[in-house]
């Protein structure tokens, strides 16, 4: 409101004036006394501002003090008899903080004992089908929390969690969430909140040489890194950063020829992303993978693929290669798809969302060569190192060229979140060191199930056939908690054969 206004009076003093008015006029009260009933609570009686400072002030002050006037009116007991709302105060917050930290805490000090696996459809019956008129205490807030929310929670950070993927966090990546929240910013542009797009950039080129990624993904070439939400929202900007340059090049008409390339392990995200980009649905490509090379796509039979659709006439403008599939943590070969790519004009983009965290550690380094000839490079933070959700990086080769970024056209949504401050505190507390050993413990926690299986004649290891898939990569996980959870596979396997 205050940067409309259009007098002499300077913005800052504008604002300092107004708010001394405010200021002074929560603060000062006249005591009303009942002479009949001697103890009737005191009232707080609003006035008008002096003439003398109305005539000091812009249209636009004048406005704000009386909206504030009407908004208040006139008695601090006209919003029912009770307070007014303070929805931020500072020693509220401290108490509450404190307990709410301590709530955590003893979460995570007892998550063992909770089943991974809660049962659903049972929410309704407990919670009322209404929002409450009356505020409640937090001691109530709690109660409800222990006995209606976590049964039905899915305890992703249990030490017994191995299922999808790791979604890590960590006391870093909490405090980072926490300090985010209270700046709670929305860093849409560079001015919006400088720190914000700046330290982004910052961590982003960090990341990038932990990962050893070519030059020209740092900002100080045409490319950058940018945090999105999720590996499905990165994928989705690739493809449409690939659909916009293919578009330019071949003509706005040419878009019902465009034709996109994936295995068949490749994350279902992509497809969503075609069909949100408006790539015709026959024109998405599935290549079906080679389970002879643990489940790698193969690059003949992508480029028989593609030799198909150019001789119809259609335009391959994309292809994506996973390091570390979902489903069977799958490496592509990167050389060979990069030189597809270029050969033809494509864009190549690695979804590495799973198993890129890996690649800080020298000897899993070499999973992402190839990664030179990727116009677009993707992995989750949040899934495998400690960063609490959500936190998706994505860097790129070629970017508009300004002097400041603002990262709301590097995404989909306007608005966003200071992510950047939980991956730089996971990156100051814990040290690169510190995280390589993470990863590298749980490797050998996985290579330890795997010796378990190989070790009962009943189980095989990428036979050709999945029929159970274990993901260790918990923040709590230890080798007793593998061992466990392999007991009880043994049971349940010894109770299927039994009755066959």
């Amino acid at each position: 409101m205050f940067a409309t206004c259009k007098t002499g009076l300077g913005l800052k003093q504008s604002i300092e004036q107004t708010s001394a008015y405010l200021e002074s006029h929560h603060t000062h009260t006249t005591q009303v006394h009942n002479t009949t009933h001697p103890n009737t609570k005191q009232q707080k009686i609003h006035s008008i501002p002096p003439p003398r400072l109305l005539g000091r002030l812009p249209d636009c002050a004048i406005h704000q003090i009386l909206l504030f006037l009407a908004m208040e009116g006139g008695d601090t007991t006209s919003n029912g008899g009770g307070e007014w709302l303070r929805p931020m105060d500072t020693e509220q917050l401290r108490e509450c903080g404190h307990r709410m930290v301590d709530f955590v805490a003893d979460y995570y000090k007892s998550i063992e004992s909770f089943p991974v696996l809660s049962q659903p459809g049972y929410l309704k019956e407990l919670l009322p089908d209404s929002a409450p008129r009356q505020p409640d205490t937090l001691d109530s807030l709690f109660n409800d929390i222990r006995q209606k929310i976590i049964p039905g929670v899915t305890h992703w950070q249990s030490p017994n969690y191995f299922a999808y993927y790791p979604s890590n966090s960590s006391t870093a990546g909490f405090l980072g969430e926490m300090l985010s929240a209270a700046f709670n910013i929305v860093g849409f542009s560079w001015i919006t909140s400088p720190a914000a797009t700046e330290l982004e950039v910052i961590v982003l080129d960090w990341f990038a040489k932990m990962l050893q990624l070519p030059s020209q993904f740092l900002s100080n070439a045409l490319g950058g890194g940018v945090i999105q939400g999720t590996a499905s929202e990165a994928v989705l900007v690739a493809l449409l950063a690939a659909r916009d340059r293919a578009l330019k090049k071949h003509g706005k008409q040419s878009l019902e020829k465009l034709v996109v390339y994936a295995s068949d392990q490749t994350h279902s995200a992509l497809q969503k992303a075609c069909q949100i980009a408006g790539i015709f649905s026959e024109n998405f490509r599935v290549v079906i993978a080679d389970c002879d090379n643990n489940y790698a796509v193969s690059p003949e039979a992508v480029s028989e693929a593609l030799s198909m659709d150019l001789s119809s006439g259609l335009i391959p403008f994309f292809i994506c290669a996973t390091v570390g599939t979902t489903s069977s943590s799958a490496v592509d070969p990167l050389p060979e798809l990069g030189q597809i790519a270029k050969a033809h004009d494509m864009w190549f983009h690695i979804d590495a969302a799973y198993a890129g965290s890996a690649c800080i550690c020298p000897e899993y380094r070499h999973h992402l060569n190839g990664v030179e000839e990727a116009d677009s490079f993707n992995m989750n933070a949040h899934k495998w190192f400690l960063t609490n959700f959500d936190c998706s990086l994505l860097w790129v080769k070629a970017s508009q060229a300004n002097s400041v970024v603002d990262f709301k056209d590097w995404q989909i949504p306007l608005g966003r979140r200071f992510r950047s401050l939980k991956l730089w505190m996971v990156l100051r507390l814990y040290g690169v060191e510190n995280l390589q050993s993470y990863i590298r413990k749980h490797i050998c926690l996985a290579k330890h199930f795997e010796q378990l299986l190989m070790s009962d004649s009943r189980f095989e290891v990428l036979s050709g056939k999945f029929v159970l898939r274990f993901a260790v990569g918990a923040p709590l996980t230890e080798e007793q908690h593998v061992d466990a959870a392999w007991k009880l596979l043994q049971n349940e396997a010894s109770k299927v054969l039994g009755s066959m």
